[in-house]
């Protein structure tokens, strides 16, 4: 495989400060495709990014507790239709969010009860901040801390609408992790270390990264006005109060990669097996039932996220994952997976041509336009050289 317009398109991406630093892979069923690096840790220093550069993966962690829930389905410890509240009675506390008299918030109970599968698909009733202005309100009366301060109280957040009414986008996967805690009976970090990223030799992926691994961490940046980058202010907690399944891993492109590998091969790589084919094929299956995905994601905290509209193609959701629905020409087919990290990480698992992605780098707001343009051109680039592959 000819890896020279990849490398290029990288080293362009860093030249003209779209990022301060990027790692891209891709792989297929049978090894690795691309591997590359370019770039700085900071724009405040000179270590460069290399393969083995970590990152804080913020909601790439979803897929990876999504399928950690999909494996005690498996041994049937949980349910897809089971109400959340059945094993997390704290859940039942959470009421409806309907506006606000004055500054008093508005709360009802809720019309029905959230389960594992809206959990999984983003329809339980929870809403981020960042997308949702009347839970910053909330949080701004409240003093309740969003997700991004490791707090337990995060967890109290209301529903912002009934469960099951509507797809919005919010703190379903850390409940879900809450509820993997409960029924296996390990913590979070403990039960993925043994379940997932140890069969897969994922060694650079943690909720509690070393002084080793923390030290090739890459920098939090954010775009300036003036389409600069510097530093951010923002720093994630290093001894948070719960392990976020919604957004708190650490890991590395490759490691990644290696997830995704599994997930093209029916949910095994090298002979370690975390999911059995059926229940991938569940995951990557729609499980929508009629409601829409939004035309767009309006943003509510911009430091934090651009207004994201939506692709224009059909579009599901399936147990962990976003789903497109029809072919993209010369880029994913229809079926393929994907999903994002707040810090402008970008992956996607297409298991109709066998081949899943990722384009990864620490910079806020996320959905930064040039940003999309060169990760999507990484996914175009890929394609391109599967299809001469092939063709050859």
């Amino acid at each position: 495989m000819d890896t020279s317009a990849i490398d290029s398109l990288l080293a362009q991406a860093v030249e003209e400060h779209t990022v301060p630093g990027v790692v891209a892979v891709a792989g297929d069923r049978d090894g690795t495709l691309y591997e590359g690096a370019a770039g700085r840790l900071s724009v405040a220093g000179e270590e460069p990014v290399r393969p083995g550069t970590t990152m804080a993966l913020a909601s790439m962690t979803k897929a990876i507790t999504s399928v950690a829930a999909l494996q005690l389905m498996e041994q049937r410890k949980l349910e897809l239709q089971q109400p959340v509240a059945d094993l997390l009675p704290s859940f039942e506390r959470l009421q409806v969010l309907e506006g606000f008299d004055g500054e008093l918030p508005r709360l009802r109970a809720p019309a029905g009860r959230a389960t594992i599968r809206q959990l999984l698909t983003h329809t339980s009733g929870l809403a981020y901040w960042f997308s949702n202005a009347d839970v910053v309100r909330y949080y701004q009366l409240t003093g309740i801390p969003d997700p991004t301060s490791g707090s337990r109280r995060t967890l109290e957040t209301p529903l912002a609408s009934d469960p099951g009414t509507r797809w919005e986008y919010g703190t379903s996967t850390d409940w879900l992790g809450q509820v993997i805690e409960a029924v296996s009976g390990q913590d979070l970090a403990a039960y993925c270390d043994q379940h997932i990223f140890a069969p897969l030799g994922m060694s650079d992926t943690t909720f509690h990264p070393t002084d080793e691994q923390s030290a090739r961490l890459m920098a939090l940046h954010a775009r300036t006005p003036d389409g600069g980058l510097v530093l951010s202010p923002i720093e994630l907690p290093t001894e948070p109060e719960f392990w976020s399944g919604g957004g708190g891993l650490v890991g590395t492109g490759s490691d990644y990669l290696r997830f995704m590998r599994a997930l093209l091969r029916g949910g095994e790589l090298d002979g370690e097996r975390i999911l059995s084919p059926q229940t991938v094929e569940l995951a990557f299956s729609d499980h929508l039932d009629g409601l829409e995905f939004p035309e767009v994601v309006r943003s509510a905290v911009p430091e934090l996220i651009n207004d994201v509209p939506s692709m224009p193609v059909a579009q599901g959701f399936g147990l962990g994952f976003h789903l497109v629905l029809e072919d993209i020409p010369g880029m994913r087919r229809s079926g393929t997976g994907d999903w994002a990290g707040l810090f402008n990480c970008y992956y996607w698992i297409d298991r109709t041509a066998g081949v899943a992605g990722a384009f990864l780098t620490q910079v806020l707001p996320f959905f930064d336009a040039r940003i999309v343009e060169r990760a999507l051109g990484f996914e175009a680039a890929i394609y391109a050289q599967v299809g001469a592959a092939a063709a050859a």
